[in-house]
């Protein structure tokens, strides 16, 4: 079979496969301590389980609007406007299949082949493979964990060109747990407004901050700068709902509707019973919200705390999302020469799964999670230090 040239452009998702093979041992009865996924361990708010529910026993199953439900995209739309004081009506959302299928639908409308993408590493694994698959160019601004892992505008700044189509921005950002200031955030959003460049803002992780980092939103500045921002957000993480797979793209009425026009080919409209629990968790669940935050704030320290004791590993620590980057280097010798080896030992020897930092772009570290219970933590720490401690 001869496949397309642009299968070849991307490479499966590694957090995918690390899931996949702790998935494989769990099945053959191994007691494997997953800290490679990305995935609350929490209930999705009852609200939201009710709502849908509801829909579904009142026969709410069938086709709804491309774009999403009425509802749910005024009620975006509202949430956004209260908050950041945006511009954006229900006609500049789109709600998609998943916060993923928002960057993705986002990407094929902007970038075109030739076309340059700035964006800060290291990054989720998912960002430099659709900027390929569009046919871009990913021009990598690295960021360092001797301050955090801080998204700082300069370098950023300097690295945009006349092929420049878009910056992207994660912050809280997905591996490292570094942010970006909100005065540094305009740096960004105001160079990229001379120059006609899209801001394409990751804020998946927007509700997750700690030690009293106020991580704010690019849907600020949209007002200002209504035709550079736009805001890519999602119920996966903030409401515990990965498998309801609902995202959304909020930001330039041209954008928002070339993204709706690719979805209507793509997967049409996202689950319709799924956006009526969705509705509900957005007005109804922010106890549940803050509960969970306050919950992640200690797993981190604990996780922290427990990092610090490993001889050889340092670990900024992160300001928001939910997952610690530990730098391994020094522990990289013999037979374990990368963090592949490192991961892929500890998993088959102590059936702990942690994700290599070559998926995000760095061959110093290694990502853990800790979107799991204390009790998984202290156990799969405690994995970790006999495993250390053989090596």
């Amino acid at each position: 079979m001869q496949l397309s040239g642009r299968v070849d452009r991307i490479r499966e998702s590694a957090t995918l496969r690390v899931s996949r093979r702790a998935l494989e041992l769990r099945r053959q009865g191994v007691p494997v301590i997953d800290f490679g996924a990305g995935e609350p361990d929490f209930d999705s708010p009852a609200i939201a389980v009710e709502a849908a529910r509801l829909a579904l026993a009142q026969g709410f199953t069938r086709y709804t609007a491309n774009n999403g439900i009425p509802e749910l995209r005024e009620a975006l739309a509202e949430r956004y406007r209260a908050a950041f004081g945006t511009p954006w009506t229900a006609a500049d959302v789109l709600v998609t299949v998943g916060g993923k299928g928002a960057l993705f639908e986002s990407s094929l409308a902007l970038f075109d082949d030739g076309t340059e993408v700035v964006l800060h590493t290291p990054a989720w694994v998912s960002f430099v493979e659709q900027i390929r698959f569009a046919g871009a160019r990913p021009v990598e601004v690295p960021t360092s964990g001797a301050d955090g892992f801080a998204i700082h505008a300069e370098p950023l700044v300097a690295a945009l060109s006349e092929r420049t189509r878009a910056v992207i921005l994660n912050s809280p950002c997905n591996p490292t747990g570094g942010v970006i200031s909100p005065a540094e955030r305009r740096k960004v959003v105001e160079a990229c407004a001379k120059r006609g460049i899209v801001v394409l803002s990751d804020e998946t992780y927007e509700r997750f901050a700690y030690d009293g980092f106020e991580p704010g939103s690019a849907a600020s500045l949209a007002a200002e700068f209504p035709d550079t921002v736009a805001v890519i957000g999602s119920f996966s993480k903030t409401y515990a709902m990965t498998g309801w797979r609902l995202g959304y793209l909020l930001g330039p009425r041209e954008l928002v509707d070339a993204a709706a026009r690719i979805q209507s080919h793509a997967t049409s409209n996202p689950t319709s019973f799924a956006m009526k629990g969705a509705l509900a968790a957005l007005v109804g669940a922010e106890a549940d919200v803050v509960a969970m935050i306050a919950e992640y704030a200690a797993r981190r320290d604990l996780l922290l705390a427990r990092l610090a004791r490993l001889p050889g590993i340092r670990c900024a620590a992160p300001r928001g999302a939910f997952y610690a980057f530990p730098d391994v280097s020094q522990r990289l010798t013999g037979d374990l020469a990368t963090p592949t080896d490192f991961a892929e030992r500890l998993l088959e020897e102590e059936a702990v799964a942690i994700v290599a930092g070559e998926a995000f772009g760095s061959d110093r570290h290694v990502r853990i999670s800790f979107a799991c219970s204390r009790q998984a933590l202290t156990e799969g720490m405690d994995r970790i230090e006999r495993f250390l401690a053989r090596h």
